[in-house]
């Protein structure tokens, strides 16, 4: 039973913004706007789970738009947003996830600390929403003409992800059906349940028309900066396994021993990404004596590593991996390797190298003991 659920809201049609697709699939910074949010989530340490709920008629846009993220598979919305989220909802009854979080697809700006604000308030709430304060004065017209002032005092701008205990919501939203609330905090509100508010994020704006996209558009290409990211691996041969490298099956009569598939350069090249970023190595992120790692497919290290860059805003640039080791020879698969590992990161094959090499009999690779791999990465951030 998940922990957390993130339920990306993704199924309107965005007739404010226009344009040829709804505003949750126009480019952002080279990537749909939707796929800013669920990379978000996707890599977020305390998220079990990542669904979106989508118009029917977006399927295609959607596998194109999600493609190399470890989700759940999309749910159909209803004709409004609150009936998607209800659906959604209810496609997560057979999971029962102690709580969920219900997040706009259009807010791509979305950050983490917001994620951990919001789950870190529903140990004490049944629900929590990040807001910002009023700053503004605010008047209310009549026909154009002013004719009061609005007290802002105790008044905020809610944002999304809200959060709330995932029982709670599922029966306020089954018991507001066919109502028109403004978003699911209202929900909740209806039904008596205490939401807490957090801080949310100037940052973390809705993109609503396309003067918004371009907006965001200008603030996603500010200055970046390149940083480079180093990785090695070793793993020692042994019987009765496939070998694996960078994706893989090779031809050999040893594979390679390790808690997981073993793919040496695949490790390597997620310890690049880990470091590019800061964000420590691939033993931090799966513990080697965790059993749900056991046989794993490195594909799904690497995965979870390049989401934690995209979900930093940054753009793996190029990658260089070098196998090391007597045999099997890299050069008949490398082009294979390179394939396999553009296809997982996303990037044109161009921006892939694989190379091997030997030692000259040299050490343990020399004497056909195992296999080294080491990886270097260059990933442009914003800064």
């Amino acid at each position: 039973m998940p922990g957390c659920v993130a339920l990306i809201v993704a199924a309107g049609r965005g007739h404010r913004f226009g344009g040829e697709f709804p505003k949750q699939y126009a480019d952002l910074g080279g990537r749909p706007v939707l796929r800013h949010s669920l990379a978000l989530f996707a890599s977020h340490p305390q998220v079990d789970v990542v669904r979106a709920v989508i118009h029917p008629d977006d399927q295609e846009l959607y596998e194109n738009c999600s493609r190399g993220l470890a989700l759940a598979e999309p749910v159909p919305g209803g004709s409004s947003r609150q009936e998607s989220v209800r659906l959604g909802l209810e496609s997560l009854v057979t999971l029962n996830p102690d709580c969920v979080l219900i997040h706009d697809g259009a807010r791509p700006f979305v950050d983490g600390d917001i994620i951990a604000r919001v789950l870190s308030a529903l140990a004490e709430h049944p629900g929590a929403v990040p807001a910002l304060p009023v700053n503004d004065t605010l008047k209310r017209t009549d026909a154009g003409v002013i004719t009061n002032t609005v007290d802002r005092t105790g008044l905020w701008r809610a944002q999304t992800p809200q959060g709330f205990r995932f029982a709670d919501i599922l029966a306020a939203h089954r018991r507001a059906a066919g109502r028109e609330l403004t978003d699911d905090a209202a929900v909740a509100e209806d039904a008596g349940l205490t939401v807490a508010v957090v801080a949310g994020s100037e940052a973390n704006v809705k993109i609503t028309t396309a003067e918004d996209l371009r907006r965001a558009a200008a603030a996603l290409a500010g200055p970046a900066e390149v940083r480079v990211g180093h990785g090695y691996d070793v793993h020692r041969f042994v019987a009765g396994r496939p070998l694996r490298l960078c994706g893989v099956e090779v031809p050999h009569d040893r594979g390679l021993e390790g808690h997981s598939d073993a793919d040496v350069a695949l490790h390597a090249l997620t310890d690049a990404l880990l470091g590019a970023i800061a964000a420590g190595d691939i033993g931090l992120h799966f513990p080697p004596g965790d059993p749900k790692w056991a046989g794993a497919s490195s594909d799904t290290f690497l995965r979870h590593a390049a989401a934690l860059v995209e979900a930093r805003g940054g753009v793996v640039s190029n990658v260089d991996i070098t196998v090391v080791c007597e045999r099997p020879k890299v050069a008949p698969q490398r082009m294979r390797m390179a394939a396999s590992v553009a296809a997982i990161l996303g990037i044109a094959v161009e921006r892939v190298s694989v190379k091997g090499t030997t030692t000259e009999g040299l050490g343990f690779t020399g004497r056909r003991e195992g296999i080294a791999a080491q990886a270097i990465v260059a990933v442009r951030l914003p800064s």
